[in-house]
Protein backbone atom coordinates (compact mmCIF):
# COMPACT_ATOMS: atom_id res chain seq x y z
CA UNK A 1 0.00 0.00 0.00
CA UNK A 2 1.04 3.48 -0.58
CA UNK A 3 2.15 5.63 2.73
CA UNK A 4 0.56 8.83 3.33
CA UNK A 5 3.17 11.14 1.79
CA UNK A 6 2.71 9.58 -1.43
CA UNK A 7 -0.96 9.56 -1.25
CA UNK A 8 -1.12 13.20 -0.60
CA UNK A 9 1.47 13.29 -3.37
CA UNK A 10 -0.41 12.32 -6.24
CA UNK A 11 -3.26 13.88 -5.21
CA UNK A 12 -1.91 16.88 -5.48
CA UNK A 13 -0.40 16.02 -9.20
CA UNK A 14 -4.22 15.22 -9.39
CA UNK A 15 -5.37 18.51 -8.42
CA UNK A 16 -2.75 20.11 -10.73
CA UNK A 17 -4.22 18.18 -13.50
CA UNK A 18 -7.96 18.76 -12.83
CA UNK A 19 -6.80 22.79 -12.70
CA UNK A 20 -5.30 22.12 -16.64
CA UNK A 21 -8.23 20.33 -17.44
CA UNK A 22 -10.03 23.44 -16.69
CA UNK A 23 -9.20 25.11 -19.86
CA UNK A 24 -10.49 22.33 -21.54
CA UNK A 25 -13.91 22.33 -20.15
CA UNK A 26 -13.85 26.42 -21.15
CA UNK A 27 -13.19 24.77 -25.06
CA UNK A 28 -16.40 22.16 -24.80
CA UNK A 29 -18.35 24.64 -23.56
CA UNK A 30 -20.71 26.04 -25.81
CA UNK A 31 -21.74 29.45 -24.05
CA UNK A 32 -20.10 32.53 -24.28
CA UNK A 33 -17.13 33.36 -21.54
CA UNK A 34 -19.42 36.01 -19.32
CA UNK A 35 -22.69 33.59 -19.10
CA UNK A 36 -20.30 30.49 -18.00
CA UNK A 37 -18.63 32.25 -15.15
CA UNK A 38 -21.81 33.28 -14.17
CA UNK A 39 -23.10 29.41 -14.03
CA UNK A 40 -20.00 28.24 -12.39
CA UNK A 41 -19.92 30.42 -9.67
CA UNK A 42 -23.66 30.11 -8.66
CA UNK A 43 -23.32 26.31 -9.01
CA UNK A 44 -19.94 26.71 -6.85
CA UNK A 45 -21.97 28.77 -4.28
CA UNK A 46 -24.79 26.18 -3.99
CA UNK A 47 -22.36 23.22 -3.34
CA UNK A 48 -19.96 25.41 -0.92
CA UNK A 49 -22.81 26.41 1.46
CA UNK A 50 -23.35 22.50 1.05
CA UNK A 51 -20.32 21.99 2.54
CA UNK A 52 -20.32 24.47 4.68
CA UNK A 53 -23.46 23.30 6.24
CA UNK A 54 -22.67 19.58 6.86
CA UNK A 55 -19.07 20.85 7.60
CA UNK A 56 -20.85 23.44 10.16
CA UNK A 57 -17.86 26.24 9.42
CA UNK A 58 -18.12 29.54 11.17
CA UNK A 59 -19.11 32.21 8.18
CA UNK A 60 -20.01 35.14 10.73
CA UNK A 61 -17.77 38.45 9.00
CA UNK A 62 -17.83 41.84 9.81
CA UNK A 63 -18.52 44.40 7.44
CA UNK A 64 -15.66 45.70 6.46
CA UNK A 65 -14.14 42.17 5.51
CA UNK A 66 -17.32 41.62 3.81
CA UNK A 67 -16.43 44.67 1.60
CA UNK A 68 -13.11 43.11 0.99
CA UNK A 69 -14.31 39.70 0.49
CA UNK A 70 -16.84 41.49 -2.31
CA UNK A 71 -13.66 43.14 -4.06
CA UNK A 72 -11.81 40.07 -4.15
CA UNK A 73 -15.02 38.04 -5.80
CA UNK A 74 -15.25 40.87 -8.27
CA UNK A 75 -11.78 40.35 -9.09
CA UNK A 76 -11.50 36.62 -9.58
CA UNK A 77 -14.64 36.64 -11.35
CA UNK A 78 -13.05 39.12 -14.04
CA UNK A 79 -9.85 36.44 -13.91
CA UNK A 80 -12.29 34.09 -15.07
CA UNK A 81 -14.13 35.87 -17.95
CA UNK A 82 -11.22 37.23 -19.49
CA UNK A 83 -9.33 33.59 -18.96
CA UNK A 84 -12.33 31.70 -20.84
CA UNK A 85 -12.62 34.90 -23.24
CA UNK A 86 -9.03 33.97 -24.21
CA UNK A 87 -9.80 30.92 -25.20
CA UNK A 88 -12.80 32.00 -27.24
CA UNK A 89 -11.27 34.42 -29.67
CA UNK A 90 -8.03 32.15 -29.30
CA UNK A 91 -7.41 28.83 -27.97
CA UNK A 92 -6.59 26.57 -25.07
CA UNK A 93 -2.84 26.79 -25.24
CA UNK A 94 -2.50 30.64 -26.17
CA UNK A 95 -4.58 31.08 -22.86
CA UNK A 96 -2.61 28.92 -20.60
CA UNK A 97 0.83 30.31 -21.74
CA UNK A 98 -0.22 34.21 -20.72
CA UNK A 99 -2.06 32.23 -17.45
CA UNK A 100 1.69 31.44 -16.44
CA UNK A 101 3.03 35.56 -16.91
CA UNK A 102 0.96 36.16 -13.32
CA UNK A 103 4.27 35.44 -11.35
CA UNK A 104 5.45 38.37 -13.37
CA UNK A 105 2.46 40.82 -12.18
CA UNK A 106 3.04 38.94 -8.44
CA UNK A 107 6.19 40.58 -8.32
CA UNK A 108 4.86 43.90 -8.10
CA UNK A 109 1.45 43.36 -7.05
CA UNK A 110 2.80 41.49 -4.23
CA UNK A 111 5.17 44.57 -2.64
CA UNK A 112 2.68 46.61 -2.96
CA UNK A 113 -0.18 44.64 -0.87
CA UNK A 114 2.87 43.53 1.82
CA UNK A 115 4.86 46.89 1.72
CA UNK A 116 8.35 45.11 0.88
CA UNK A 117 10.73 46.04 -1.33
CA UNK A 118 10.57 44.26 -4.86
CA UNK A 119 13.31 41.31 -5.64
CA UNK A 120 16.09 42.22 -7.94
CA UNK A 121 16.02 38.70 -9.94
CA UNK A 122 11.83 39.50 -9.93
CA UNK A 123 12.79 42.27 -12.38
CA UNK A 124 14.83 40.26 -14.40
CA UNK A 125 12.43 37.45 -14.75
CA UNK A 126 9.83 40.03 -15.36
CA UNK A 127 12.01 40.82 -18.21
CA UNK A 128 12.61 37.49 -19.35
CA UNK A 129 8.28 36.68 -19.60
CA UNK A 130 8.28 39.56 -21.42
CA UNK A 131 10.72 38.06 -24.17
CA UNK A 132 9.06 34.71 -24.31
CA UNK A 133 5.60 36.58 -25.09
CA UNK A 134 7.34 38.87 -27.38
CA UNK A 135 8.76 35.73 -29.08
CA UNK A 136 5.25 34.20 -29.46
CA UNK A 137 3.69 37.61 -30.86
CA UNK A 138 6.57 36.70 -33.84
CA UNK A 139 4.16 33.69 -34.90
CA UNK A 140 0.73 34.43 -33.22
CA UNK A 141 -0.08 37.73 -33.67
CA UNK A 142 -3.38 36.47 -35.62
CA UNK A 143 -4.34 35.49 -32.11
CA UNK A 144 -3.29 39.21 -30.52
CA UNK A 145 -6.85 39.36 -28.69
CA UNK A 146 -6.32 36.11 -27.04
CA UNK A 147 -3.27 37.12 -25.73
CA UNK A 148 -4.13 40.43 -24.56
CA UNK A 149 -7.07 38.45 -22.52
CA UNK A 150 -4.74 35.99 -21.34
CA UNK A 151 -2.13 38.51 -19.88
CA UNK A 152 -5.25 40.78 -18.18
CA UNK A 153 -6.47 36.83 -16.92
CA UNK A 154 -3.13 36.38 -15.61
CA UNK A 155 -2.82 40.11 -13.65
CA UNK A 156 -6.62 39.79 -12.16
CA UNK A 157 -5.18 36.08 -10.59
CA UNK A 158 -2.24 37.24 -9.35
CA UNK A 159 -4.35 40.60 -7.90
CA UNK A 160 -6.91 38.26 -6.39
CA UNK A 161 -3.93 35.58 -4.81
CA UNK A 162 -2.52 38.13 -3.31
CA UNK A 163 -5.47 39.41 -1.44
CA UNK A 164 -6.59 36.21 -0.62
CA UNK A 165 -2.89 35.84 1.21
CA UNK A 166 -3.95 38.96 3.51
CA UNK A 167 -7.46 37.61 3.79
CA UNK A 168 -6.11 33.91 4.66
CA UNK A 169 -4.18 35.62 8.28
CA UNK A 170 -7.99 36.25 9.64
CA UNK A 171 -9.97 34.16 8.45
CA UNK A 172 -10.85 30.45 6.96
CA UNK A 173 -10.22 29.88 3.43
CA UNK A 174 -13.76 28.58 3.03
CA UNK A 175 -14.94 31.64 4.60
CA UNK A 176 -13.29 33.90 2.41
CA UNK A 177 -14.21 31.65 -0.80
CA UNK A 178 -17.91 31.20 -0.43
CA UNK A 179 -18.08 35.32 -0.11
CA UNK A 180 -15.86 36.05 -2.97
CA UNK A 181 -18.02 33.19 -5.16
CA UNK A 182 -21.39 35.08 -3.82
CA UNK A 183 -20.21 38.57 -4.54
CA UNK A 184 -18.99 37.57 -7.97
CA UNK A 185 -22.47 36.06 -9.04
CA UNK A 186 -23.77 39.55 -7.76
CA UNK A 187 -21.80 41.26 -10.02
CA UNK A 188 -22.29 39.59 -13.12
CA UNK A 189 -25.86 39.41 -12.61
CA UNK A 190 -26.18 43.18 -12.49
CA UNK A 191 -23.38 43.17 -15.51
CA UNK A 192 -26.08 40.74 -17.65
CA UNK A 193 -29.18 42.78 -16.44
CA UNK A 194 -28.07 46.37 -17.37
CA UNK A 195 -24.91 45.33 -19.77
CA UNK A 196 -26.06 42.42 -21.64
CA UNK A 197 -28.57 40.51 -22.89
CA UNK A 198 -30.87 39.88 -19.84
CA UNK A 199 -32.12 36.98 -18.25
CA UNK A 200 -34.21 35.63 -20.47
CA UNK A 201 -35.92 32.02 -21.04
CA UNK A 202 -33.07 31.04 -23.67
CA UNK A 203 -30.56 32.20 -21.36
CA UNK A 204 -31.36 29.29 -19.32
CA UNK A 205 -32.22 26.57 -22.14
CA UNK A 206 -28.67 24.82 -21.86
CA UNK A 207 -27.73 21.72 -23.71
CA UNK A 208 -27.59 18.54 -21.86
CA UNK A 209 -23.52 18.93 -22.80
CA UNK A 210 -22.90 22.31 -21.78
CA UNK A 211 -24.74 22.05 -18.42
CA UNK A 212 -22.93 18.63 -17.79
CA UNK A 213 -19.77 20.34 -18.52
CA UNK A 214 -20.33 23.19 -16.21
CA UNK A 215 -21.47 21.00 -13.75
CA UNK A 216 -18.36 19.22 -14.00
CA UNK A 217 -16.51 22.63 -14.08
CA UNK A 218 -18.04 24.23 -10.80
CA UNK A 219 -18.08 20.81 -8.46
CA UNK A 220 -14.85 19.06 -9.30
CA UNK A 221 -13.10 22.05 -10.85
CA UNK A 222 -13.43 24.55 -8.29
CA UNK A 223 -15.37 23.30 -5.22
CA UNK A 224 -13.85 19.80 -5.00
CA UNK A 225 -10.09 21.03 -6.18
CA UNK A 226 -10.61 23.97 -3.13
CA UNK A 227 -11.33 21.84 -0.42
CA UNK A 228 -9.31 19.24 -1.33
CA UNK A 229 -5.98 21.43 -2.25
CA UNK A 230 -6.62 22.77 2.16
CA UNK A 231 -6.72 19.43 2.90
CA UNK A 232 -3.66 18.31 0.92
CA UNK A 233 -1.75 21.52 2.04
CA UNK A 234 -2.09 20.05 5.75
CA UNK A 235 0.44 17.09 4.92
CA UNK A 236 2.75 18.70 2.31
CA UNK A 237 5.16 21.65 2.51
CA UNK A 238 4.08 25.22 0.74
CA UNK A 239 7.03 24.71 -1.35
CA UNK A 240 6.11 21.46 -2.96
CA UNK A 241 2.27 22.80 -3.54
CA UNK A 242 3.65 26.12 -4.81
CA UNK A 243 6.25 24.66 -7.49
CA UNK A 244 3.74 21.64 -8.41
CA UNK A 245 1.00 23.92 -9.83
CA UNK A 246 3.62 26.09 -11.68
CA UNK A 247 2.65 22.37 -13.79
CA UNK A 248 -0.76 23.48 -14.66
CA UNK A 249 -0.37 25.11 -17.89
CA UNK A 250 2.16 22.51 -18.93
CA UNK A 251 -0.76 19.75 -17.94
CA UNK A 252 -3.26 22.05 -19.65
CA UNK A 253 -1.34 22.52 -23.14
CA UNK A 254 -0.76 18.68 -23.38
CA UNK A 255 -4.25 17.97 -22.71
CA UNK A 256 -5.09 20.58 -25.31
CA UNK A 257 -2.70 18.88 -27.93
CA UNK A 258 -4.55 15.29 -27.48
CA UNK A 259 -8.01 16.66 -27.18
CA UNK A 260 -8.00 19.04 -29.95
CA UNK A 261 -5.05 18.51 -32.22
CA UNK A 262 -6.74 20.29 -35.05
CA UNK A 263 -6.85 24.07 -33.48
CA UNK A 264 -4.09 23.95 -30.86
CA UNK A 265 -1.14 22.73 -32.89
CA UNK A 266 1.03 25.46 -32.96
CA UNK A 267 4.08 27.45 -34.55
CA UNK A 268 7.38 26.60 -33.16
CA UNK A 269 7.75 30.20 -32.01
CA UNK A 270 4.95 29.28 -29.71
CA UNK A 271 6.70 26.19 -28.36
CA UNK A 272 9.89 28.45 -27.89
CA UNK A 273 8.40 31.43 -25.89
CA UNK A 274 6.16 29.71 -23.64
CA UNK A 275 8.96 27.14 -22.65
CA UNK A 276 10.63 30.29 -21.75
CA UNK A 277 7.65 31.68 -19.75
CA UNK A 278 7.56 28.34 -17.85
CA UNK A 279 10.67 27.87 -17.15
CA UNK A 280 11.28 31.08 -15.43
CA UNK A 281 8.13 30.46 -13.43
CA UNK A 282 9.20 27.39 -11.96
CA UNK A 283 12.84 29.22 -11.44
CA UNK A 284 11.01 31.72 -9.54
CA UNK A 285 9.01 29.42 -7.65
CA UNK A 286 12.26 27.19 -6.49
CA UNK A 287 14.07 30.41 -5.77
CA UNK A 288 11.36 32.39 -3.80
CA UNK A 289 10.27 29.08 -2.16
CA UNK A 290 14.41 28.18 -0.81
CA UNK A 291 14.54 31.48 0.27
CA UNK A 292 11.88 30.70 2.45
CA UNK A 293 12.70 27.66 3.52
CA UNK A 294 16.28 29.35 4.97
CA UNK A 295 14.66 31.72 6.81
CA UNK A 296 12.30 29.30 8.55
CA UNK A 297 15.39 27.00 9.33
CA UNK A 298 17.35 30.19 10.58
CA UNK A 299 14.42 31.17 13.18
CA UNK A 300 14.39 27.50 14.29
CA UNK A 301 17.95 27.65 15.05
CA UNK A 302 17.85 31.67 17.11
CA UNK A 303 15.01 29.83 19.28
Amino acid sequence: MLNDKLKNYLHLHVLVFIAGFTAILGKLISIEAVSLVWYRMIIASVLMFVYIKIAKVNISVDRRSLFRFAFAGVIIALHWITFFGAIDVSNVSIALAMFSTGAFFASFIEPIIYKRKIIWYEIIFGIIVIAGIYIILQSEMKYIYGILLGISSAFFSSLFAVLNGKFLEKHSATKISFYEFLSGVIFISIFIAFFGNGFSVAYFNLSASDFGYLFILASVCTTYAFIASIYVMRYISPYTVVLTYNLEPIYGIILALLIFPETEKMAPNFYYGAFIILGTVLLNGVLKNRKAFKLKRLKRSTL
